[in-house]
């Protein structure tokens, strides 16, 4: 069972646990609840687990969304911080938009509301409360093998889109896209029961190569339709034709429709079930041909063509923030990548780069400690520039992942591996379990500094595990055994281990580990990263040169602070790289989207601040996605006095904001804030100084 509804003692209330995904969502009530159970299918909404309890208020200690949805589930409105809503005296839904998605059946009149620290729901009388929960792991409804050639790899990437569960606008909302079938390798075309092909009427025709299809693949997904290859690219159905490019253009121009496609629908869709603003729409309604009210229900075709009347220069200035770009072999087996790519409507590239010019490489003083096994900064493997590769297109994408051979500079070097083992995880322990090893005493401020990061959010259950001098033994029992969702390595490493006492640990002689996430701060730490996603962990950061202690132990710090808030590996590498001394040396190896700990409150970001006078500041944030919020999500900073509902992944520009207000706000939130080029962190309830 994946959630599990607990009772509580302190608070009373409940505790919902997702024992998959590792999240956690408290219950407050007024007196202690003994749970009862209900068929999950009396829900008129998809959830995991259900139960009753009897109160009269509910209270949850974090600011969450809230949606109210009549008894047949229809949305009725929505609401954000500082606003009370009322509930009638008939059966409504409460939908709270937590790391944990919730609902609340009540058939009682009572009062919603939402201030910047929590959300109460207060009954007029206490009475039986329905809850449903559903998790945002979604597994992949099965596996569907093909042979090689490139007439059934299209068969099997047409069935791909099984996993869309509307084709309607709503579809840009994460939870009505499901995790698509994945794909293998095998002797005959088998798409199993239960995966089914889309009964839509859109077509997709493409150049006769892997590269093609699989470029096609995320943009096929998203319109339920088929793909197959022939003379005279195009998009077809029943309403128009498009050509589309027969030359290496096909990518860029594919990549582009599937941003004019989502974003538009994005668009439309404030106008359908969920109806609220957003920013990105103001400034481009004078620009549409169409009505977003008349268009939003049109068959999918009427759309497409309608939007196909927009010019494209128009509308890429306010596009999301797109998550990921991958680069991947023109081969046939890099089709088992793609479902993996399309899960987040990734881009599709040809692995194809330049050899760099020169390698980064450290120059330390003779004063400055370096993380390899040597005093001195000794012989690389990958000293040749030729072990090194550039990917063509590098600002596309929050995380550019390459697939192919070579080490990535500028990129993260993905393996499939790291994303099966997350499908094929199972249950953890309710408490997120972090390893954190220091191999080396003259590093021990770092272990300090992250001794005071890891673990400080009280509503998480956190368990620090800290190491000192372990031996290869000792840690290749704690990579295999210890079931640790993070390790947090400070030492020194080679391409050939990490350092132990007594030698080294080489990771490629483990039969497999038992890891999540890491972070493998010591100089040529990659192929020790690599070889632990392909045993058996999510992904991490390591090194590929020899990094210097002090830049090391700031990286290090840096990184546990924004793991710690619910960034993604993606996330927190790209905020680390802009905003302190880690270098380009560090890369992520396996799978950026993974993550530790929970998001609270919506899709993490960073507060973007610039003074503009003595009592103004203008005010930004720029947020990132997770697994929870992917893209196609709607994030706001809860700050009154800014209208700054967005995409997300994305920004937002700076608008005015008076200090006092802005500081009653920074007191209440945990978000780390940019200023001065500066990086400030709010730990806890407190107020902030900005000079």
């Amino acid at each position: 069972m994946t959630i599990e509804f607990e009772t509580t003692a302190n608070p009373v209330g409940l505790e919902v646990h997702d024992s998959l995904e590792q999240r956690h969502l408290q219950i407050e009530t007024s007196a202690s609840v003994s749970p009862g159970s209900i068929d999950p299918d009396e829900f008129c909404f998809t959830v995991d687990e259900t139960c009753t309890i009897e109160t009269d208020e509910i209270v949850f200690d974090h600011r969450y969304a809230v949606t109210i949805h009549d008894q047949t589930g229809q949305a009725i409105s929505n609401f954000e911080a500082g606003e009370t809503a009322e509930l009638d005296d008939r059966t409504q839904f409460v939908g709270v938009s937590a790391p944990i998605k919730l609902y609340v059946r009540v058939d009682v009149p009572g009062t919603i509301d939402i201030s910047l620290t929590g959300l109460r729901i207060t009954l007029e009388q206490e009475g039986v409360v329905e809850l449903g929960a559903r998790s945002a792991h979604d597994r992949p409804a099965g596996t569907i093998t093909t042979p090689p050639d490139l007439e059934s790899v299209a068969e099997a990437i047409s069935a791909v889109p099984s996993a869309l569960k509307t084709t309607s606008p709503e579809r840009t909302w994460p939870t009505l896209r499901g995790h698509p079938p994945l794909i293998e390798l095998g002797d005959r075309l088998d798409v199993p029961e239960g995966i089914d092909r889309p009964d839509g009427n859109v077509e997709l025709v493409v150049p006769n190569e892997y590269l093609a299809v699989y470029q096609a693949a995320p943009l096929a997904f998203f319109l339920g339709a088929t793909v197959r290859t022939g003379p005279n690219p195009r998009l077809e159905t029943p309403l128009f034709e498009r050509s589309l490019a027969a030359d290496d253009t096909f990518g860029d121009e594919i990549a582009q429709l599937l941003k004019r496609f989502f974003f538009l629908d994005c668009l439309t869709r404030t106008e359908g079930i969920f109806q609220y603003d957003i920013i990105e729409r103001a400034p481009l309604e004078d620009e549409l041909s169409f009505d977003l009210v008349d268009i939003y229900d049109k068959p999918l075709p009427v759309r497409l063509e309608r939007y196909l009347e927009i010019p494209y220069d128009v509308i890429d200035p306010h596009t999301p923030r797109w998550p990921l770009t991958a680069y991947v072999p023109d081969k046939p087996d890099s089709v088992e990548v793609v479902p993996f790519v399309v899960n987040e409507l990734g881009i599709i590239r040809e692995s194809r780069g330049r050899t760099p010019n020169t390698v980064p490489q450290l120059e330390p003083t003779t004063a400055q400690l370096v993380r390899s096994t040597a005093e001195y900064r000794s012989p690389s493997t990958y000293d040749d520039e030729s072990a090194f590769v550039v990917p063509r297109i590098r600002d596309e994408s929050v995380e550019h992942a390459w697939f192919g051979d070579a080490i990535p500079q500028n990129a993260s070097k993905a393996t499939i591996e790291a994303y099966r083992n997350q499908i094929n995880r199972d249950a953890r322990s309710e408490s997120i379990e972090i390893l954190v090893v220091c191999n080396d005493a003259r590093m021990i401020d770092e272990h300090d500094l992250l001794d005071e990061t890891y673990g400080t959010r009280e509503e998480l259950p956190f368990e620090i595990h800290s190491e000192f001098g372990v031996d290869s033994d000792q840690l290749a029992t704690l990579l295999t055994q210890g079931g640790y969702d993070f390790l947090h390595y400070i030492g020194h490493a080679t391409e050939d281990g990490i350092r132990c006492p007594d030698g080294n640990l080489d990771v490629r002689t483990l039969e497999s580990v038992d890891l999540g996430v890491f972070f493998l701060n010591a100089c040529r730490s990659y192929e020790q990263g690599l070889a632990l996603t392909r045993r058996g962990a999510f992904g991490g950061v390591s090194t590929y040169s020899d990094v210097v202690n002090e830049d090391a132990v700031e990286a290090g710090e840096t990184f546990a602070r924004l793991l710690n808030r619910g960034f993604s590996l993606r996330a927190a590498l790209e905020i680390a790289q802009q905003n302190t001394a880690l270098g380009e040396q560090y890369l992520i190896v396996g799978d950026g989207s993974a993550d530790i700990a929970q998001s609270d409150g919506g899709s993490p970001g960073v507060v973007e601040l610039e003074r503009w006078s003595e009592h103004e500041f203008g005010f930004g944030i720029r947020t990132y996605s997770t697994k929870e919020y992917k893209l196609g999500t709607v994030s706001a900073s809860d700050l009154e006095s800014v209208v700054d509902t967005h995409l997300s992944p994305g920004f937002t520009p700076l608008t005015p904001v008076d200090e006092e207000k802005l500081l009653e706000y920074l007191t209440w939130t945990e978000l780390p804030i940019l200023f001065n080029e500066r990086l400030h962190w709010n730990d806890g309830i407190g107020p902030i100084t900005l000079e």
